[in-house]
């Protein structure tokens, strides 16, 4: 088996097995995506999969300025023309659903018109550290603990926007349960301090990650929606005291739904990875823990040797638009101008050239 092989993951079906992992740029015009959005992922269309930038399913779960939502009939527009792009040129791409509860800042919601709007997270505990906002770095605020009526409006966003990226021409949707946002933190015993229903056993700070998952396979069929997950990867401040219990547990329940994918985070626990390989049935997405993300060899080898279905990568994805051509052929890799890696205009989004030093028109 190799990385330029065709896979089946649910309904999807993908031309290979190196995936665009997602990545905020920050570009949207308030909260849409914009034409400039269409052009960057077009460009990366030769991917197996594009899984997109975080989406906010709701205002409240915006994190950070300048990212899109898939919750008003305008945001399904702008994403409608991005869909388009991506599949006239071959490509197939999910909408990734991402709250980021605690990880947010009242100015935030404001700039974009939808008010100050504290964030939201499992209890009233802030994150340590800063987060960057539309005037400059801030430090985190203590969110609001979501009472169990928010929680079931938070499932019943997460199915709206799954609906929403249908109607935009997404192929499928990944739930974002990784990397320190709210799905992440309901799992972590940091920021989790619960004593209802939602948190205390690993059995009640699953719960929300399988309720969001199962409404949102429920609104668009189990194959076309994904999950990811990164065990006890820290980011967001979060801290997982019995992570080498509660993904197994997690991930068998998860297995239940018949899911298209598990987009698999590697870099806090790679222990677990033959884990929950054994306790995944359906394909498996790793993103692999490398110390250089230019040792991409060492990634493409996850897949040869079977440890899973694909791979896949961020920041190659910056500077290298054709990367499936790159690594197909051995060439040379180009590596990301980093301080242009959010906001701003076209330069350090769409003018990365191809092999061929080709773009499509901006």
């Amino acid at each position: 088996m190799t990385v330029l092989e065709p896979l089946a993951a649910g309904r999807l079906r993908l031309r290979n097995r190196i995936v665009m992992a997602p990545m905020t740029r920050s570009r949207a015009a308030g909260t849409e995506p914009t034409s400039q959005t269409a052009t960057y992922y077009a460009q990366r269309a030769s991917a197996g999969l594009i899984v997109t930038e975080g989406i906010q399913p709701s205002a409240v779960g915006q994190g950070y300025p300048f990212t899109p939502g898939l919750h008003s009939p305008q945001q399904v527009a702008g994403w409608r023309a991005v869909t388009d792009r991506v599949h006239e040129a071959g490509g197939t791409i999910v909408a990734q659903l991402m709250h980021t509860g605690r990880i947010g800042h009242p100015s935030t919601t404001e700039a974009v018109g939808h008010g100050r709007l504290t964030p939201v997270g499992p209890s009233a505990i802030r994150a340590a550290g800063q987060i960057f906002t539309p005037t400059g770095l801030q430090d985190h605020v203590e969110p609001e603990a979501l009472s169990a009526e928010q929680i079931a409006a938070t499932v019943a966003d997460f199915a709206a926007a799954a609906r929403n990226a249908v109607a935009a021409g997404f192929d499928g949707v990944e739930v974002h349960g990784a990397n320190g946002y709210l799905l992440h933190q309901f799992l972590a015993t940091n920021a989790n301090r619960r004593t209802d229903a939602w948190g205390g056993t690993p059995e009640n700070r699953i719960r929300l990650t399988l309720d969001v998952t199962r409404a949102v396979a429920d609104a668009i069929g189990a194959d076309r929606t994904g999950i990811r997950l990164s065990p006890a990867n820290g980011l967001g401040d979060t801290v997982e005291d019995d992570h080498v219990t509660t993904y197994p547990l997690l991930v068998s329940e998860l297995d239940r739904l018949g899911l298209a994918y598990l987009h698999l985070v590697e870099a806090g626990a790679p222990s677990l990875t033959p884990v929950l390989r054994r306790a995944w049935s359906g394909a498996l997405i790793l993103n692999p823990a490398t110390g250089d993300p230019s040792e991409h060899t060492q990634r493409l080898a996850r897949v040869t040797g079977g440890d899973a279905d694909a791979v896949s990568f961020g920041r190659l994805y910056i500077a290298n638009p054709d990367l499936v051509t790159r690594l197909a052929t051995g060439a040379e890799l180009a590596e990301p101008d980093l301080s242009t890696a959010y906001g701003g205009d076209h330069r350090g989004y769409t003018d990365y050239p191809t092999l061929a030093g080709a773009l499509p028109a901006r």
